[in-house]
């Protein structure tokens, strides 16, 4: 198991950006895909960015071109980049482990609203 911690949410206006980042346990971070998952309220959660153990992205269409997301396998960190932040937005944001079953963290709320 990866037990995960994910923080940087808030309050940010439309337009606006927010960096999250995910700190994980263990010693085989670096061969692990992982992922940027979220939840509005209502909705199911939903997977938004995956980077691979090798580095390769992938994002949804909703998020694309707007959210970056990277990773420090030294630090044991995934980050997700957000720009133009769009009230749609508005969830709670979890990383986790792609492909594995794995413990989800306590997640960290986005909300977008002028």
């Amino acid at each position: 198991q990866v037990q995960l911690v994910e923080s940087g949410g808030g309050l940010v206006q439309p337009g606006g950006s927010l960096r999250l980042s995910c700190a994980a346990s263990g010693r085989f971070f670096s061969l692990y895909d992982m992922g940027w998952y979220r939840q509005a309220p209502g909705k199911q959660r939903e997977l938004v960015a995956q980077i691979t153990k090798g580095g390769t992205t992938n994002y949804s269409d909703s998020v694309k071109g707007r959210f970056t997301i990277s990773r420090d396998n030294a630090k044991n960190t995934v980050y997700l980049q957000m720009n133009s932040l769009k009230p749609e937005d508005t969830a709670v944001y979890y990383c986790n482990v792609v492909g594995r079953l794995n413990a989800w963290g306590q997640g960290t709320q986005v909300t977008v609203s002028p």
